[in-house]
């Protein structure tokens, strides 16, 4: 097994082509097939299952790909030390997150700072951002907890409270009402899995209430769309609600639900550059914006 073989098969999964692969490592298309098919066979067993053009990870090139990612991982972590005195840091860093509305300033002036640092953001629930981060396919992780395990490291953001919202038209104003009110309308709600929902959840429990969705929904945006629709309410963290002149905050008197959001990362990949550096800034962006 050679190194040039491992690093042909890391871009072909990592890009999706072995075209795009060769393009990245500046080589001819047929020497990375060579380097891919050398490592197959050296090893009897397939890495890829080839359709046309197209190419798609086997089971066991997924498994070696979670591996390269780590390999290749710790050679670029070996590479910046040796050149820590760099000025400006450069590469790519994806972040998975439950909500980009905490994130806009916080993104906007980091490109600013370090434009030759690339990012990438994906959105799904908390649980989406938890597995991202372990599987090494996301380095920065937004989710809306406190409570991680020893294996991430965590920046709080704030709390902000969890609030009804609906349509003008379905709710009339925003006045504060108690939780069993607000369940008499129909209830838009996001898929399990979902922070808030496990919150509202316990919430209703905790009061005796039952919970009896209309409506479930993937994502937040989904929710919001359909509330706005006029076909129920939903909930969402105050911070995250903005500013929507379809859709009218209702705050929940006898409820003290909030969310937690925080920035997190692996532990173990606390000193890969792009994270420190990421992470360096956030704590340095909230300080200014808290007046610290």
């Amino acid at each position: 097994m050679r190194h040039a073989q491992l690093r042909a098969f890391h871009h072909v999964a990592l890009l999706g082509s072995f075209s795009r692969a060769a393009e990245a490592l500046s080589v001819s298309q047929p020497a990375i097939s060579e380097q891919v098919r050398g490592l197959e066979r050296a090893h009897d067993v397939r890495l890829f299952h080839r359709e046309g053009r197209h190419v798609r990870l086997s089971e066991a090139g997924r498994r070696l790909f979670r591996l390269t990612e780590r390999y290749f991982e710790t050679e670029s972590e070996i590479g910046e030390l040796l050149s820590e005195s760099r000025v400006v840091p450069a590469g790519r860093l994806r972040l998975m997150v439950d909500s980009a509305h905490h994130l806009t300033g916080l993104l906007a002036a980091f490109r600013a700072r370090y434009p030759t640092i690339s990012l990438h953001l994906r959105s799904g629930n908390s649980e989406a951002v938890v597995a991202a981060l372990t599987a090494y396919e996301a380095e920065i992780g937004l989710a809306g907890s406190r409570d991680f395990g020893r294996e991430m490291q965590v920046l709080e953001l704030g709390a902000s409270p969890i609030v009804a919202f609906g349509a003008r038209a379905l709710v009339g104003e925003g006045a504060p009402r108690p939780l069993a009110a607000l369940l008499r309308y129909p209830l838009v709600l996001r898929e399990r899995g979902s922070r808030t929902r496990a919150k509202l959840e316990a919430e209703a429990a905790r009061l005796g209430l039952r919970l009896a969705p209309a409506i479930e929904a993937e994502g937040r945006e989904a929710v919001r769309e359909i509330v706005a629709s006029g076909a129920g309410i939903g909930f969402v963290s105050q911070a995250e609600f903005g500013h929507d002149p379809r859709l009218v905050a209702i705050p929940i008197s006898d409820c003290r639900m909030s969310m937690n959001e925080s920035l997190i990362h692996l532990a173990a990949r606390a000193d890969l550059r792009v994270i420190r550096v990421f992470m360096e800034f956030a704590r340095r962006h909230l300080a200014r914006q808290s007046g610290a």
